[in-house]
This record gives C-alpha cells, sequence and structure tokens, in this order.
C-alpha cells in the first residue's frame, strides 16, 4: 500500500494492507482519535484506495479513479456529515445513504461512504445504520470517523473493525477561555454565572467534551499544587494555582471526581440537558462544602 502522506501507527498500516492485498476489506470500519491524530486524512485515504483501477500500490495516484477523488468527484465516493452539536447528524441524511447502497458502483470496485463525525448522529440514525450493516449489500463500503467509538451504539460498533488513531488534541483559545471563567465562577458567590457559561454545552456536545478534558487537567492541577506540589499538566496554571488557594483540598478532590464522572457518562451517551445541568449542580456544590 502506499501511504505517502499518511500518519497512522504501523499496526494500522499492515491491517489495511493485508486487508487490501488479501481484497477482504470489512464492509464497515470505525477510525477513532481525536482531533489531529490524523483520521480525517485516513479516511479519505481508504475510501481514495478503494476506489483506485491502478495497477500495483494503491491507491496509485494517477487512475482517473484516484484522480477524481483527490478532486472530490469520484461518483462512487459519497461523503457526510453532521454539525458538532449532539444529534445534528439526522436520520433523513442516514435513510438516504441506506437507500444509495444498494445502488451498484458507478465504476468503481466499490462504493463507499464516509460518515464525518459519526458520533453526532442521534439514536435513530445509528438504528437505521445498523440496518444496513447487519445485511449489507456487496460492493459497499462504510467509513466512520469519531473522537471515540463508545459514542456509538454497541449494536454499531459490534458490526465494523475499528481503528483507533493516537494524536495530541490541541484545545483552542475559545475553549480555554471558556474553561477559566468556569474555573473563577466556582468558588464564586452565586450560581448564576456558572449557569450562563455552562448553559450553551447543552447544544454542543463536542465543546463540552473538550472543556471537559480542560477542566479535569485543571482541577488536577490544583490538587497537586494544593498538596505542596508543582507539577502542571494543564495549559493554565494561574487558574490551577487561584483554585488551589480558594478551595481546600477535599473540594478540590470532589471537583475532580464529578468531572470524571461527566466524561464517563458523556461516554455513555447519557442525555445532554441532564448531564450539564447535574454537573454544573455538582462542581457548584462542591466548591461550597456540601456533596452531592
Amino acid at each position: 500500500m502506499n501511504f505517502e502522506g499518511i500518519s497512522c501507527s504501523e499496526g494500522v498500516k499492515q491491517s489495511l494492507s493485508r486487508a487490501f492485498a488479501e481484497s477482504r476489506l470489512p464492509h464497515a470500519m470505525i477510525l477513532e482519535g481525536p482531533a489531529g491524530s490524523g483520521k480525517a486524512g485516513l479516511a479519505r485515504w481508504i475510501a481514495k484506495a478503494a476506489v483506485c483501477t491502478g495497477e500495483g500500490e494503491r491507491p496509485c495516484g494517477r487512475c482517473s479513479g484516484c484522480m477524481k477523488a483527490a478532486a472530490g468527484a469520484h461518483p462512487d465516493i459519497t461523503i457526510a456529515g453532521g454539525g458538532t452539536a449532539a444529534r445534528s447528524f439526522h436520520v433523513d441524511t442516514v435513510r438516504q445513504i441506506r437507500s444509495d447502497a444498494y445502488i451498484k458502483p458507478n465504476e468503481a470496485p466499490l462504493r463507499v461512504f464516509l460518515l464525518e463525525g459519526a458520533e453526532a448522529m442521534s439514536e435513530q440514525a445509528q438504528n437505521a445504520l445498523l440496518k444496513v450493516f447487519e445485511e449489507p449489500p456487496e460492493r459497499v463500503m462504510f467509513i466512520l470517523t469519531v473522537t471515540s467509538a463508545v459514542k456509538l451504539l454497541p449494536t454499531v460498533r459490534s458490526r465494523a473493525q475499528i481503528f483507533t488513531l493516537e494524536g495530541e488534541e490541541q484545545p483552542s483559545d475559545t475553549d480555554l477561555a471558556l474553561t477559566a471563567a468556569i474555573s473563577q465562577a466556582i468558588p464564586a458567590s452565586g450560581e448564576v454565572m456558572l449557569l450562563e457559561l455552562t448553559a450553551p454545552l447543552i447544544k454542543d456536545k463536542e465543546r463540552f467534551r473538550r472543556v471537559l478534558q480542560q477542566l479535569a487537567l485543571l482541577f488536577r492541577d490544583a490538587c497537586v499544587l494544593r498538596a505542596g506540589g508543582t507539577s502542571c499538566l494543564s495549559h493554565q496554571p494561574e487558574d490551577a494555582e487561584a483554585l488551589a488557594h480558594a478551595l481546600t483540598r477535599g473540594q478540590l478532590m470532589r471537583l475532580l471526581e464529578y468531572v470524571q464522572g461527566a466524561q464517563k457518562a458523556q461516554n455513555q451517551n447519557a442525555n445532554a440537558a441532564l448531564l450539564v445541568t447535574t454537573f454544573c449542580a455538582r462542581i457548584r456544590t462542591a466548591a461550597h462544602g456540601r456533596n452531592v
């Protein structure tokens, strides 16, 4: 296989090379990894290799299939996706894909459906996709990209081959600013500010995930500083130091416990509104001396 320009582990490369060489490509595969892991590029590379009609290594980059795929104009590659908010990948889109999957390829060996940000699919959309996964038509391949496969239904995961890509997800300035604002609102008197800051996260599941990740690092650093340590893993040592001075070690430990619990609940596809509301209440009361 020609992996030029593709960043992924040797294990993933070997698995894909073997699948293409033996013509044993899975009808569905899930590429999971954080932003910066290269899953989007790998997904398009797999789609390009699947429609390649050249000789030797695939994708050859020279045949009409490769050239059309590179230009985003191949008739046998369908790319779909939702927004970043939860359930923004609608069931109607999946139903259309399911219907199109039974149409024979126009000119390539396979018909490829690339579903980007598949974690944004509603449960109804995932169940619609499951129907075609259970009895897939011939000469069809589905490629799903997700930050984590656990965000998909177990029944969907069980019918696809999962490839895990590593990569460090760098927080954006806006995410860091929101994390800092939340950390400052936690020990403050009154709860209106905390509610206002977290309310938009109900409709943006991906941003909530990123903010939880930064809060986990921030609370961990505050615990270390409170205990007399100096090691900081977050991008916000000043905010960690402020929390360490404002709260007790017990309060900081509860904050860390609650953010880890929220991360676990989100991975299990908990109701977004209930999760954000409960999380907001818990971190508020943890900072003011009561357990929830």
